[in-house]
């Protein structure tokens, strides 16, 4: 008999880390002090959980290089309101000493990634990592799971994805891997359908006492 799962697959922001301070409020400056537009966090909302040039194009901006690299430079003033989800380390690590194959798919670039999961000592956890910039389409498209099944050599049917957003989840149903939704970042979880919904990051660990059939 075997784990159920044996290959665990996280989202970052609003999954690893809170992130969430950050995201809204650099974006909200860089909206105030380059183009004279004021939102509400509420309303930019929905930049959580996709790229950011993504994010800037729904809000009709066209220098979209220009404005992302902004908006990034913006985000270490918030640096100190980042931080690791209560029980994520503990987590990660029970799931190597169990010899869980771990690894992230995230809509960060490769740059944001290393510079928000470095200072927190998550990264030597996850050896297998999909960003924004590894694939040509991002989630919600299967794209970027799939591009991880493929360099980690997981099989789907063995693999979870845990996420926090719609987008996360849309992401695992049409790359066919079950989904998990990580409530403790999650705004709108009576919206988002999921095989399991985790209150605590411990809470996933349960899933390593289901066995195969």
């Amino acid at each position: 008999m075997r784990f159920m799962y044996t290959t665990f697959i996280f989202d970052v922001d609003g999954t690893l880390l809170n992130t969430e301070q950050a995201i809204l409020g650099s974006l909200q400056e860089l909206l105030r002090s380059q183009y004279n537009r004021e939102m509400n966090q509420q309303e930019l909302v929905f930049a959580l959980g996709i790229p950011g040039a993504v994010s800037l194009r729904q809000l009709g901006i066209e220098d979209v290089d220009h404005a992302n690299k902004c908006w990034i430079d913006l985000m270490r003033d918030y640096q100190h309101t980042i931080d690791v989800y209560d029980g994520i380390q503990e987590l990660l690590t029970d799931l190597r000493e169990q010899s869980i194959r771990t690894g992230v798919v995230t809509s960060k670039t490769t740059q944001e990634f290393i510079y928000d999961l470095v200072p927190f000592g998550l990264i030597r956890n996850l050896p297998y990592v999909v960003c924004a910039d590894d694939t040509k389409l991002h989630k919600p498209h299967p794209e970027p799971l799939l591009k991880f099944l493929e360099i980690s050599g997981a099989q789907a049917e063995a693999s979870i994805y845990i996420g926090d957003t719609i987008y996360d989840y849309e992401c695992a149903r049409d790359a066919g891997v079950d989904f998990g939704l990580a409530l403790w970042g999650c705004r709108q979880p009576e919206a988002i359908p999921a095989k399991y919904k985790f209150t605590h990051p411990k809470d996933i660990l349960a899933l390593l006492s289901l066995q195969s059939i």
